[in-house]
């Protein structure tokens, strides 16, 4: 008997097979299902299930469709319903919509009943200071600092992955749940059952889970925008090594180059990467370097990329995407995008990037502006190798890390990772390391970053870091300033990764792009600071075993409290603290002149305050002693993790 339910009505066709443990693939058109459209799914191993009459079951997952056509899924261990398709009117449109939008695609829309308490968790990064994005309305579609991954988990006991990168939105509403694609020739979704650590599992198994973590990586990444020269670079390296400070990697930012799309070293600021490099790495110090999708008309690429069509295209106007400003004169320049998504264009870049990077010892890259970053945003008006991009806009960031990962492991590294600053379902696959993009230098900033950082791990992508400090801003010699610095330091140590960067005052400008700002090392901030901020990095350190070891489970490092505590109630409240692996709780501090900071603590486990010895039972909430050098961490049961500072 075949392991499908297939429910046809006219020229509408509904396909449901098992595609993994306990989980589903729900794919519904107009006269076909096609079979190898873009997506995240990975072709699944095989499961035991069975289908009777109407009815699919697949280990914890039960799915039936009605004869109207209408998907039902419930739980088999517990016979609670997951989900149910929900018509938006009695006679027209139905739960699935399709309106035609030309070339074979329709603007399509796909419902669900809401369910009275049901909470939703991942959806990517997002900055709207929420954890629960039970009623927000998001937009399908990648911002700096906007990471649409269209993969959910509900309270409910389910997951969902909307398996299609066109352009779209998804609404969280209280009359309904609604999936939207601008432009699609299909539904195409994923449906998992279980606790959330299940889902997230289930998830990874679907999509690809995330390499190891290298071990250079889990150290301090050192960053400014932007050392302008390798001497200036080198001095920040050297002053590390002078002060026996742990240092893991340093970074290049942009405008290193002389063009956009030249993806080479401007040779008077950088005269001699490779002894640059070899240096950093007798001090133990990775160099990362920052490689844009952009390609400028003056670079050395340009000409022969757009006569072999490796450039991203439009339907409308010449193929350029955004202003830059590149060359001598201030006057921004329209500049083009290689086709993250054509596979000769990846080709392309990675062979320049191997010629001027690789062989100068370079492994590790930082795909910045890998949305892509178009201004204006008209991301619909692009037109790309795998469809048109109000189609398949969103698998831009991820093709691009695939192509970093795809030619490092093809040249030998067997560690690949890239911070990037957009990316989509199945992007963990490639060693992506996302990163909060450009926000303000703020407490609501840091607060906001704290939920995102939760949600993204909620979103399958198990690396994630921000700018500690802000982006936009900061001056150093501020005291308001450093206190904003320590405390979001103080989060920092318990990020996947831990990071220094902004564009710190006083800050520099050309035609509206900073080209350089302001100190921003440990010991900018001052004699009152430089010995918390010590500390910490050495605290860094002595996590470092733990934090590799706690990855290796599967689940992501930084875990909303409901990831281990799912049956207590309480724990799917709290979205202000978040549980570093399995054995520590950590509560930011991200409010100004905080001496003080209450602290739930989740019920099944006793909780020793790391700070004052004092163990106290879970399912309550304690005060606690914030002064500025502490950050409240609590060890579970009888974790023996190294908190306490060596004598």
């Amino acid at each position: 008997m075949s392991k499908q339910l297939t429910w046809r009505q006219g020229h509408h066709v509904l396909t449901v097979e098992p595609w993994g443990a306990d989980s589903v693939r729900v794919r519904a058109g107009l006269h076909r299902i096609e079979p190898d459209l873009p997506g995240a799914l990975l072709p699944p191993p095989a499961t035991p299930a069975t289908v009777d009459g109407a009815g699919l079951v697949n280990g914890r997952l039960r799915v039936e469709i009605s004869d109207d056509g209408l998907l039902t899924a419930w739980r088999t261990d517990t016979g609670a319903e997951l989900l149910r398709e929900e018509p938006a009117h009695f006679w027209w449109p139905g739960a699935r919509h399709f309106e035609a939008a030309g070339g074979g695609t329709y603007r399509i829309e796909q419902r669900f009943h809401a369910h009275d308490g049901e909470r939703f968790y991942g959806l990517g990064q997002h900055g709207h200071g929420r954890l629960d994005q039970k009623g927000m309305v998001l937009e399908l579609r990648q911002r700096n600092g906007e990471v649409s991954i269209p993969f959910t988990v509900s309270s409910r006991g389910y997951g969902l992955l909307w398996n299609n990168p066109a352009l779209g939105r998804v609404e969280l509403a209280a009359n309904g749940t609604r999936w939207v694609a601008d432009r699609a020739r299909q539904i195409d979704y994923w449906l998992t059952a279980g606790e959330p650590a299940d889902v997230l599992r289930r998830y990874a198994d679907v999509t690809g889970p995330a390499p190891e973590l290298p071990a250079w990586a889990s150290g301090l990444w050192q960053s400014k925008l932007r050392y302008t020269s390798q001497q200036e670079l080198l001095d920040v390296a050297r002053e590390y090594a002078r002060r026996d400070l742990p240092l893991s990697v340093i970074v290049v930012d942009y405008l290193h180059w002389k063009h956009l799309g030249d993806w080479d070293w401007d040779a008077a600021a950088w005269p001699d990467p490779r002894a640059m490099a070899g240096e950093l790495k007798a001090l133990g110090v990775e160099l990362v370097v920052s490689v844009w999708p952009s390609v400028s008309p003056l670079s050395a690429n340009y000409a022969a990329m757009r006569d072999a069509g490796l450039l991203a295209a439009t339907d409308h106007g010449p193929a350029v995407h955004a202003d830059w400003p590149d060359g001598p004169t201030d006057a921004p320049l329209a500049v083009a995008f290689y086709d993250a998504t054509d596979p000769r264009a990846r080709d392309f870049l990675w062979d320049r990037v191997h010629q001027h990077y690789g062989r100068a010892g370079i492994r590790a890259f930082w795909l910045d502006a890998c949305e892509p970053e178009t201004r204006p945003g008209h991301l619909h008006n692009l037109n790309l190798a795998a469809g048109p991009g109000a189609e398949v806009a969103n698998l831009y960031p991820r093709e691009h890390t695939r192509g970093a990962y795809e030619h490092l492991r093809a040249q030998g590294e067997t560690e690949v990772l890239s911070l990037v600053r957009s990316a989509w379902a199945g992007s963990q696959r490639y060693g992506a390391a996302l990163w909060s993009g450009d926000i303000p230098a703020t407490f609501d900033a840091l607060a906001m970053s704290v939920r995102a950082g939760l949600n993204t791990a909620m979103s399958g992508i198990p690396w994630w870091t921000t700018d500690i400090g802000g982006f936009h801003g900061g001056d150093p010699n501020d005291p308001d300033y450093r206190e904003l610095l320590v405390r979001w330091f103080q989060f920092g140590v318990f990020c996947p990764l831990l990071r220094l960067h902004g564009h710190r005052e006083p800050r520099a400008d050309r035609a509206g792009v900073g080209v350089g700002g302001g100190p921003n090392e440990p010991w900018s901030y001052g004699p009152g600071v430089y010995p918390i901020l010590e500390r910490l990095i050495r605290l860094r350190e002595r996590l470092r075993p733990y934090l590799h070891e706690q990855l290796r489970t599967g689940l992501p490092l930084m875990r909303p409290l409901l990831l281990e505590f799912p049956h207590d109630p309480a724990a799917w409240d709290v979205e202000d603290a978040f549980l570093f692996g399995r054995d520590l709780l950590v509560a930011p501090v991200t409010t100004p002149a905080t001496t003080h900071r209450e602290v739930y603590l989740p019920a099944g486990a006793t909780w020793t305050h790391t700070d004052t010895g004092t163990t106290f039972p879970g399912g309550r909430h304690v005060t606690v002693a914030a002064p500025l050098a502490q950050i409240p961490v609590f060890l579970r049961d009888n974790a023996q993790i190294p908190i306490a500072q060596e004598e």
